[in-house]
């Protein structure tokens, strides 16, 4: 009778799924930290870990720099995040991260996409993806633009303070945008800054209208904003508020991938 030998292969998987639990952890007790300073004990039972664990976890993080100890205090981020984020922050250009994002949402809507930041008083247009459709837009890359009159500059504005909305509307009337109601304006701004997005209705170019919405950073604030436009004819008042949610969304897909996470209260 022959026989054969059969030669089983060690098991790596459960090996290769404690490395990975060990990781969660790991990554699991960093953001704990980001919030607040926290002891040995507070980490241990907020992750239902066993104090030594924990303590072994803290150690090497502590070692590699991720975290830092204050005696007396407790654990909060170390200088290796820092240098991270630094670096982090650098490499992530805004026309690079959000083109994806633009070509994404042109496709969709059919319509055309700009992407604009704050450039002194004004807006300034940073990318263009055209639309599908038959119609001339005349924005340009590098055009700045009224804040006041754009969907983009609006979007921009939405949390700066009233006085500014105001300063920058009166400003802009004088040096010769189409001519609005200063109460309506404000009125509408109001809206805008509630619901998150701005209309821009045909007030800087004729029978022009878009949807826009800002684009945040990690720490939160406004650093550019999104919009997409078209002409008038297909552009009614439901399509507008039908586009808020797609507009917004892909603003907040470029706010995340910036490292923007709102909070959840």
């Amino acid at each position: 009778m022959t026989t054969t030998a059969t030669i089983e292969k060690p098991d790596t998987t459960g090996a290769v799924g404690a490395g990975s639990q060990t990781l969660m952890r790991g990554l699991d007790l960093i953001e704990a930290v980001s919030h607040e300073v926290l002891t040995l004990s507070e980490l241990a039972a907020k992750l239902d870990l066993t104090k030594s664990t924990t303590h072994r976890l803290l150690s090497a993080l502590v070692d590699r720099g991720y975290l830092a100890f204050t005696p007396r205090a407790g654990y909060r981020l170390g200088p290796k995040l820092l240098l991270l984020g630094t670096l982090a922050q650098a490499q992530a250009d805004l026309v690079q991260v959000a083109r994806p994002h633009l070509e994404e949402l042109a496709a969709s809507t059919e319509d055309t996409v700009h992407l604009g930041v704050f450039d002194g008083d004004f807006a300034l247009y940073l990318d263009k993806v055209p639309g599908r459709r038959r119609i001339t837009i005349s924005s340009r890359v590098g055009d700045r633009q009224p804040l006041s009159s754009t969907g983009l500059g609006k979007a921009l504005m939405i949390d700066s303070s009233p006085a500014y909305w105001d300063e920058r509307f009166a400003a802009d009337q004088a040096a010769g945008s189409m001519k609005a109601d200063a109460t309506v304006w404000r009125t509408r701004m109001e809206g805008y800054a509630a619901c998150g997005r701005a209309f821009d209705l045909e007030e800087n170019e004729d029978q022009i209208r878009c949807v826009a919405a800002p684009i945040r950073d990690a720490a939160g604030k406004i650093v550019g904003a999104i919009s997409v436009s078209s002409a008038a004819q297909y552009m009614s008042d439901d399509r507008m508020t039908t586009l808020t949610d797609e507009v917004r969304g892909t603003a907040d897909a470029i706010s995340h991938d910036l490292g923007f996470e709102p909070h959840t209260d």
